[in-house]
């Protein structure tokens, strides 16, 4: 248990972080630097991808690249088990982040120690899996998920989720546990310094072209396809639209063949990960609408990075970005359709009084998801549970999505 003397410290438990870039790993690294200045530790146990440095406070474990997604790394089972068995004994709490093989290390090192345990629901694997297993059925998938999904939030103490609607789907599985609606905060700071110039003229786009931008991973269920054909039917009408894409991932090769398919080789820009001290800042700064058109997020993150740079916002609300795009006064909400979603990004781009309007209302607007405070009420939830002492789960079966070595 803690004293005042130390600080709580958190064993947190992952299949993927940095250098891994993806939505997980970004939210780990903003609670972990957050936590720091409210009196909790986070002692990390994650992949190696590299050559990553060893540090105290992370723990890497060897892995083989995943097939058909060499960005990730799938673990040794014992290797992680052990690991964290071993950290957790430092530790008064373990945080598991994801439902590989980090699930079963984390119920592992909780019971081993008498620990409480509490997992976040990043991902909505309902909608994902059948995008990496098309060759089975879509509804086995479904059901695969949703029994797994229910079987592993019912081993916790508590789950966190990063939506209302997360927290909905979670209750209609049949999860008993405590939900905490606990999103992953921004640091807007990092994001309102960018130069708008220096990404211009390092990518060669105009001054004054109209840019909008994408960032996230390039994976199918990112539903990026209905963006291009959205800039299809909005290229024509607005002469030297450009459309930004950053990020990487399984889906590139599928959307450059759809760039050319539709004549956009001109006007889509692949500009790969960015770095988060300063070039994303910069490419952030560079466009001038902020586009975003998942149906399958838990949150959305990089809406509120955007409205932290005063970027305008259009985007479909679905799942978990409906917490973010209800009512905000810098998005335009757009009905399901390439058409639709053209018009709106039009009303955006060609009018330079819509476009200051919505930008004024972004910056603002991004500050009710401010990282300290999320962090905040992270480490609030932590001492609760820790105060408990016993673990409140029982012996509940534990059930991975995949099979580690």
């Amino acid at each position: 248990m803690p004293t005042p003397s130390r600080p709580l410290r958190v064993l947190m438990v992952s299949d993927v972080y940095f250098p891994r870039v993806n939505g997980v790993s970004t939210s780990m690294e903003t609670f972990r630097s957050a936590l720091a200045g409210l009196g909790v530790e986070l002692r990390l146990v994650v992949p190696r991808y590299g050559d990553e440095p060893d540090s105290p406070e992370i723990v890497r474990i060897p892995g083989r690249p995943v097939p058909g997604d060499p960005e990730d790394r799938l673990v040794g089972r014992r290797a992680m088990r052990e690991a964290a068995v071993r950290e957790a004994a430092h530790c008064d709490l373990v945080h598991v982040q994801t439902p590989f093989v980090a699930h079963g290390a984390g119920v592992a090192a909780a019971r081993a120690h008498g620990l409480p345990l509490v997992s976040t629901y990043h991902t909505f694997f309902e909608e994902y899996l059948h995008h990496y297993a098309p060759w089975l059925p879509a509804r086995l998938l479904r059901a695969l998920a949703r029994r797994v999904s229910r079987s592993q939030c019912n081993a916790m103490d508590a789950v966190v989720v990063p939506s209302t609607a997360m927290r909905d789907r979670l209750a209609s599985y049949g999860v008993e546990r405590t939900m905490h609606v606990l999103p992953t905060g921004v640091p807007a700071r990092s994001f309102a310094g960018g130069e708008r110039p220096r990404f211009r003229a390092a990518h060669g786009i105009d001054p004054a072209a109209p840019v909008a931008l994408y960032v996230g991973r390039l994976a199918h269920e990112k539903n990026i396809g209905f963006l291009l054909e959205a800039a299809a039917r909005l290229a024509p009408e607005l002469p030297g639209f450009v459309f930004v894409v950053a990020g990487e991932g399984p889906a590139r090769g599928a959307l450059e063949r759809q760039v050319a398919a539709l004549g956009l080789t001109g006007t889509v820009r692949f500009v790969g990960y960015l770095d988060r001290t300063r070039a994303l800042p910069d490419c952030y700064a560079a466009a001038d609408a902020f586009v975003f058109a998942s149906r399958t997020e838990t949150q959305g993150l990089v809406l509120v990075e955007a409205m932290a740079a005063g970027l305008p916002v259009v985007a479909l609300a679905e799942m978990g970005t409906r917490d973010i795009l209800a009512g905000c006064p810098a998005a335009r909400v757009s009905a399901a359709s390439p058409e639709a979603f053209a018009r709106a990004l039009l009303e955006v781009l060609g009018d330079a009084d819509v476009r200051r309007t919505l930008a004024g209302h972004a910056r603002a607007g991004s500050t009710r998801w401010d990282d300290v405070a999320m962090a905040a009420r992270l480490a609030g939830l932590y001492r609760s549970l820790a105060a408990r002492g016993t673990p409140a789960a029982g012996p509940a079966p534990v059930e991975q999505l995949s099979s580690g070595s």
